[in-house]
């Protein structure tokens, strides 16, 4: 009966997808860039300026990153990991809930897929082909923008190239060297030995194989790979399982060790300085029990992706709030973590589907506004700082401003956001006046690369939405006055050339595709037992296969020829890098879709590999 009402829930939350797709909802997802090795950049898309990258910040359409020489970065979209090696350059061209697509301009990317939906999408573009991968796997792809040169390599599942008039696939086991724009050729021979990258890759794959945590929260919460390392689950009578960092400061208490920054569509978004800091904050909710904070996940519903929050938290003040303390007349900023069963109702613009969405595995009666907020009477859990430091990415521990109890006492709860305008450090996401020595070499500032699919406009510059953001603190732009600033804003759109596709004909190569068998005791969309086959010989093939419209759109700054970097550390945490300018890329649609363990046994009856 319960297994019933599990399918149940997904099924509706499928449908709830949809909806929240018709009215303009943000998407449910986002990538989180969880580990830096090396001087990292980034870039958001709404800047021109590169900064350093940080630990934790939720990439979305638009974003830039930069892997400087002998450093190495990685992040995931859910289950989904992304590798960057050294003097790779990557942008997000589109991420919503159906669609990852990112531009690879220069180096080298492995991408490992556990799960892909029906429906769902991942390309990788680059500047002389697109890279559509089909099935859970493991790929790299590497690209040389000097000279118009693309290596795909498919160690489990299997991808299609799509270049100007010509579309082939890449099975499991190949690699495609594919060459020239308007002209493309491709040889396509054996999947090469593993270097020291893909070795690294590998090893990170084995380490998130075996997270415990998979049996508490699902493999598409973001960030759940970090938790086994870094805290412990207990069960408790009153929220189930919950779980505890091992170690912290005295006097810690939940979104205080990190800081705040503005990331479109969803607002002011927190950023955690640990190492385990993304599924914590933008999922569940936090409950004091005893002398210790642990996060409450909720409940696990099999095949329904959590929706993503940009800050789980309740702001306070009102009136006269911290007028008693000498702050240089800027004011202040002050929070508490949610707890459990307390409603989260977005500042920025949704409809009552993803409210009901956005908290269905933590509260029970989504219309219920809570007259007493528990946490916000636990003593050390209000944090206040000035709104400079709030606006200016500074880190919140440094400037925390010591309230009179009191004080906190009679602050009345204001929102679930900030009613504070961004200024252009907030959205940087670091104080201004740092230090920039890393950036991908200007001569990749105008790079195309083809696409199958068309992204989405690129972001409206910060600058333009400035005036619009002031005029109501603290919410983003709504998408009428956006399409109004866009249409004002020179540069805000991609330039997109669209390559004719070729006649439609039969498949060159129309051999089995050999599906590997899933590992003993992992679910069926997880890695496949030998994801990376014995090779098979050379294969030549001349290939004109029909696909649809290829086009190019620009891309921003990128990077060097790729070079194997060393292998590194498994488990060693994430070191932040060093800093780089910025720029602008894609805006983005959403349309969330769940998944349900009933679909999987379809597609597994199908005969579809299952991931």
């Amino acid at each position: 009966m319960m297994r019933r009402l599990e399918l149940l829930t997904g099924l509706l939350a499928i449908a709830a997808g949809a909806a929240m797709a018709d009215a303009g909802d943000p998407p449910a997802r986002v990538a989180r860039l969880n580990y830096l090795n090396g001087p990292v950049s980034f870039r958001p898309g709404s800047v021109e300026e590169w900064t350093a990258a940080s630990l934790n910040y939720p990439l979305t359409t638009g974003d830039h990153l930069w892997t400087e020489a002998g450093s190495q970065a990685e992040m995931h979209i859910g289950s989904t990991a992304l590798r960057m090696n050294a003097q790779t350059a990557l942008a997000v061209l589109n991420l919503d809930d159906r669609t990852a697509q990112l531009s690879l301009t220069e180096g080298a990317l492995n991408v490992h897929i556990r799960f892909l939906d029906e429906g769902e999408s991942f390309e990788v573009d680059t500047p002389n082909v697109a890279v559509s991968l089909l099935r859970p796997g493991d790929y790299r792809i590497q690209a040389d923008g000097d000279n118009n040169l693309t290596v795909v390599s498919v160690r489990g599942g299997e991808a299609e190239v799509t270049g100007s008039g010509v579309a082939f696939p890449v099975r499991s086991g190949e690699s495609a060297r594919v060459s020239g724009v308007d002209a493309v050729s491709q040889e396509i021979g054996s999947a090469p030995p593993p270097d020291p990258f893909d070795r690294w890759c590998e090893s990170r794959d084995e380490r998130e194989d075996h997270v415990v945590s998979t049996r508490y929260v699902p493999r598409e919460m973001i960030g759940y790979e970090d938790l086994d390392a870094y805290g412990v689950w207990s069960e408790v009578p009153a929220y189930g399982w919950v779980w505890a960092p091992r170690t912290v400061v005295v006097g810690w208490a939940p979104y205080r060790y990190g800081h705040w920054a503005w990331i479109e569509p969803w607002g002011w978004t927190w950023i955690d300085d640990a190492p385990w800091g993304f599924a914590p904050f933008h999922y569940g909710r936090w409950a004091f029990m005893g002398a210790t904070w642990v996060w409450v996940p909720g409940r696990m519903v099999v095949g329904v992706r959590p929706i993503y929050a940009p800050a789980l938290v309740a702001f306070v003040g009102g009136s006269g709030f911290g007028a008693s303390l000498a702050i240089g007349g800027g004011g202040l900023a002050a929070w508490f973590p949610l707890g459990p069963g307390e409603v989260y109702r977005p500042a920025y613009r949704v409809s009552e589907v993803y409210v009901r969405q956005v908290n269905v595995n933590y509260v029970t009666n989504v219309n219920v506004v809570s007259a007493r907020y528990v946490n916000r009477d636990v003593m050390g859990a209000v944090t206040v700082v000035p709104q400079a430091a709030f606006v200016s990415a500074r880190p919140v521990a440094t400037a925390v401003v010591a309230m009179p109890r009191g004080e906190i006492e009679r602050a009345r709860v204001v929102g679930y956001t900030a009613p504070i305008a961004p200024v252009r450090e907030s959205v940087l996401a670091h104080p201004g006046g740092m230090a920039v020595v890393h950036a991908p070499p200007p001569r990749y500032a105008e790079r195309v690369v083809v696409v199958r699919t068309a992204p989405p406009p690129a972001p409206v510059p910060f600058a333009a939405r400035q005036e619009a953001l002031r005029a109501n603190p603290g919410r983003p732009v709504d998408g009428a006055t956006m399409d109004g600033l866009r249409a004002n804003s020179p540069g805000s759109a991609p330039m997109v050339r669209t390559v004719g596709p070729p006649e439609r004909g039969p498949s060159p190569d129309q051999r089995q595709v050999t599906q590997p068998r899933p590992r003993d005791g992992m679910m069926r969309n997880d890695r496949p037992t030998n994801p990376r086959p014995a090779v098979t010989p050379p294969i030549q093939r001349n290939v004109e296969q029909p696909v649809q419209p290829a086009q190019r759109t620009v891309d921003r700054p990128v990077s060097p020829v790729e070079q194997p970097a060393a292998t590194r550390p498994v488990d060693r945490p994430a070191q932040p890098a060093v800093g780089q300018p910025q720029t602008e890329h894609p805006a983005h649609g959403a349309t969330p879709q769940r998944k349900t363990e009933k679909k999987k046994d379809e597609r597994k009856s199908d005969g579809k590999q299952d991931r």
